[in-house]
């Protein structure tokens, strides 16, 4: 199984990739999935702007779903990432795996969200509401936390 990655300007539908990933299938016994929306931050942010290195982010992500498919055992698994401007509300992440049962996919999908939250290439700069200048993103400490527990 080779995980499917996609580093994308573009929106994306939840449930047509999770449709299009199932397809068909009826050795799957579980789907996970977990979508991730920009926030407005107590409605102070209009955006949240993401860059990448193109190829890096997508090398990058590609191994981390590697690993998350080869040590959970999951039979399908999909990483959409956006980059660009995103208001609050728009969707930023999707990450979709199947497998035949919910321990696995569950685990994959918590895995690959931990590796996005603090290893991925992304850069984020806040876009103040008020015109002020926003703020770059870093990961944050329960962030940092939660990757840690895959290190054992």
């Amino acid at each position: 199984m080779t995980p499917v990655v996609r580093v994308q300007a573009e929106d994306f539908d939840p449930a047509a990739e999770q449709n299009a990933l199932t397809a068909g299938r009826t050795d799957v016994g579980a789907v996970a999935t977990f979508t991730g929306l920009c926030r407005s931050e107590g409605e102070s942010l209009s955006a949240l702007e993401l860059e990448h290195y193109p190829g890096m982010a997508e090398s990058q992500i590609e191994a981390a779903a590697n690993r998350a498919a080869e040590r959970f055992t999951v039979d399908a698994l999909l990483v959409i990432h956006r980059y660009g401007k995103i208001a609050p509300g728009e969707r930023i992440v999707f990450v979709c795996a199947t497998s035949r049962h919910r321990d696995a996919a569950f685990d994959a999908c918590r895995y690959v969200m931990d590796y996005l939250k603090t290893d991925a290439p992304f850069w984020k700069k806040e876009h103040r509401v008020d015109g002020g200048e926003g703020e770059w993103v870093d990961a944050k400490d329960a962030d940092n936390s939660a990757k840690a527990r895959w290190e054992s």
